[in-house]
């Protein structure tokens, strides 16, 4: 490939309060907006944003999330958007509020705004939305053509929930660059448009986003375990918002995601947060590439610090089976699996025969 493309976000915002220029950023988008919200926000952060839309002069419609992104929550979601007549969309919470206020908005033709309540996900920056089942299985990945045109992080905010979401954030965060090298070593394409190389400059965000991490990663998971906002703190919500975001969308994702997403076809695995998912499938990732030895030891003494699964038993897979594992191979290999940019020949039995050895391997380095 020839052709480059590269995408993001029109407005990033991060910083202690400044949800309360929401009102102020969303105007200019429109005066009609759908406000797609956490249930756990309802009572206490929508009078404060209620206040802040009327200052503003924009006629906001507020709907509670249902809790999972699925086909059926979307439609919801966007019918109350028609019938608002809703120029804005805008997602309120967790990630999979975040992917059904982006879709339900590309559905609607409305543009879109994000305000992420933790940091355990990059979908705040992103054109994509991850659709699940109604019961969480992972489903299909939808397109929007278009990231949202303001994200607005609220660090006092996000600081407020449990320390476990920020080191999710992490772990998602982790596979960044270890997703956009195997892109880059398999010529795949991106997530800009229909796809193109990536740039320099989506590339060098994604190794930023690993170098933040090893640095501020300990520091700012130990201040956020007691509420504190440092800069550590600050370095961390934009690597697991900005940087990972910006860095999977320009380069792409494989192995990491591809078995975080096969895993869900074990229930034991709904239990856990995406990026603890994907934290383990790093190690399945690095596996599969036959990685140097000293990266998997980086990668899961890192994963372990902050309290990230390392192994099948840390996602609740202890009792695992042979056939249990040959459904998560199985599950790896469909045609929409993103493992397929992978730089090295895959099957179901090499990608099972991986998530055991990564288990193994992390098993012997915690003992």
């Amino acid at each position: 490939m020839t052709q480059r493309g590269y995408g993001g976000p029109l407005r990033y915002v991060q910083g202690p309060g400044v949800i309360a220029d929401l009102g102020r950023y969303v105007a200019p988008l429109g005066d009609r907006a759908l406000v797609v919200i956490d249930p756990f926000f309802w009572d206490t952060l929508r009078p404060e944003l209620i206040a802040a839309f009327e200052a503003a002069r924009v006629a906001a419609t507020f709907v509670r999330f249902g809790g999972e992104s699925s086909e059926e929550e979307i439609a919801r979601c966007a019918a109350e958007g028609r019938a608002a007549e809703a120029g804005t969309v805008i997602g309120i919470g967790g990630g999979k509020a975040l992917d059904t206020a982006k879709i339900a908005a590309f559905r609607i033709g409305a543009r879109t705004v994000t305000v992420p309540t933790i940091a355990s996900t990059d979908s705040p920056t992103s054109s994509l939305g991850v659709v699940y089942t109604p019961d969480g299985v992972y489903d299909h990945v939808v397109r929007c053509g278009r990231n949202p045109d303001v994200v607005l992080v609220d660090s006092a905010l996000i600081i407020r929930a449990p320390v476990r979401f920020l080191a999710a954030g992490m772990g998602d965060a982790l596979s960044t660059f270890y997703e956009a090298r195997s892109n880059i070593e398999s010529r795949s394409r991106n997530y800009i448009g229909d796809g193109y190389a990536a740039t320099i400059g989506g590339y060098q965000i994604a190794r930023a986003c690993h170098d933040t991490l090893m640095r501020d990663g300990r520091a700012a998971h130990a201040a956020a375990k007691h509420g504190r906002v440092t800069t550590a703190v600050e370095n961390i919500i934009e690597a697991n918002t900005l940087l990972s975001g910006l860095g999977f969308e320009n380069c792409g994702v494989s192995g990491a995601h591809g078995i975080h997403d096969a895993l869900t076809v074990l229930e034991p695995t709904h239990h856990f947060l995406h990026g603890e998912k994907v934290a383990f499938g790093i190690l399945c990732l690095l596996v599969l590439e036959n990685r140097p030895p000293a990266e998997f030891r980086e990668a899961a003494s890192f994963c372990r610090d902050i309290g990230l699964p390392t192994t099948l038993a840390d996602l609740g897979l202890s009792e695992v089976t042979e056939a249990d594992m040959a459904k998560v191979g199985d599950a790896a290999m469909l045609p929409t699996n993103v493992i397929r940019s992978v730089p090295v020949e895959l099957s179901a039995g090499i990608i099972a025969d991986a998530i055991w050895t990564a288990s193994a391997l992390a098993a012997e380095l915690s003992a």
